[in-house]
């Protein structure tokens, strides 16, 4: 993963576990065959097509409640 990436992407997700979990969710999507939501010229990981997503705001996430008994 490109450092430039993760600290752009951390300024929309600024919590780690949660761009963590975000990035690792979508990752799993591309290599079953999602395609990309942002184009690039260069070859990218999946891991860094994961990041630009975010930073271009193509990913968003929610937060869910835990509910007790």
């Amino acid at each position: 993963m490109r450092d430039d990436y993760i600290k752009e992407a951390l300024k929309t997700i600024p919590d780690p576990n949660i761009l963590i979990n975000v990035v690792s969710r979508r990752v799993k999507q591309l290599k079953r065959g999602n395609r990309p939501l942002v184009e690039s010229l260069e070859k990218l990981a999946p891991e860094d097509i994961a990041l630009r997503e975010v930073i271009e705001g193509k990913i968003s996430y929610e937060l869910g409640t835990a509910k007790s008994a």
